[in-house]
């Protein structure tokens, strides 16, 4: 729900760290000029300005629930000038999602000021503007979502457990970003120590924790955590 949340007066909520300001979350991946977005946060016009995000070139999708997926209709900004529809990636169900829910999108009678989109299954790696991109498949609960890798750096949002065949694919990572929703279990999210203990499993060189709720403070969070993993925060940039 973001963070602060709604009607909310706890400690964290209230608190004047910037790093518990925390915005519904995504991953813009930077490469040779190239911009490729994963997951459209309902705050996605506001992370867009916020952080200068003047170009867009393809969009990866996890899967299609609300707080991944509706901020969407705000990549039409990025669709203004662009010979070809901006092409969108996910599994089928995502895919299904997308057409149903902004079905204006496919529409020809309304061809001004709507996202122009090109909608492409993943059933396998892709080659994006020479970034090879990996799909791996995880449990968000029973829902079966995609996590990404690429290259040496992984991300893992929305998740639960994660079977043995995605285990394989997820080794020898130098960059872990692994969802960990708050220290309570969740039965379609890691909390904070299943979280761990799945990068002691996979010994990545660094983690990055994300999807975090408002149970927690970035502050204590982080000197709970063990040295080679702590808390994402808005804004965050990394050089993998």
């Amino acid at each position: 729900m973001g963070v602060p949340r709604i009607g909310c007066d706890c400690p964290v909520c209230t608190s004047g760290n910037p790093r518990n300001k925390r915005l519904r979350c995504s991953v813009l991946l930077e490469h040779l000029g190239r911009s490729v977005l994963i997951d459209t946060s309902p705050d996605l016009r506001i992370q867009a300005l916020r952080n200068d995000v003047r170009s867009l070139d393809a969009v990866l999708f996890t899967h299609s629930h609300a707080d991944h997926l509706h901020g969407l209709d705000d990549v039409r900004a990025y669709c203004f000038g662009r010979d070809e529809p901006l092409p969108v990636y996910g599994d089928r169900q995502t895919l299904e999602r997308i057409h149903h829910v902004f079905d204006y999108a496919f529409d020809s009678a309304w061809a001004e000021a709507v996202p122009r989109l090109s909608l492409n299954y993943v059933d396998g790696d892709l080659e994006l503007f020479g970034l090879h991109v990996s799909p791996v498949q995880v449990l968000h609960g029973r829902l079966p979502v995609l996590a990404y890798r690429v290259g040496r750096f992984a991300y893992v949002t929305d998740c639960s457990s994660i079977p043995d065949a995605s285990l394989q694919k997820l080794q020898g990572l130098d960059t872990l970003v692994l969802g960990a929703l708050r220290h309570r279990e969740h039965p379609t999210h890691f909390n904070v120590d299943q979280a761990i203990e799945m990068v002691e499993l996979l010994r990545p060189r660094q983690a990055y924790f994300t999807h975090i709720a408002h149970d927690l403070d970035h502050e204590e969070t982080n000197d709970y955590l063990p040295e080679h993993i702590e808390l994402a925060y808005d804004g965050l940039v990394l050089d993998v």
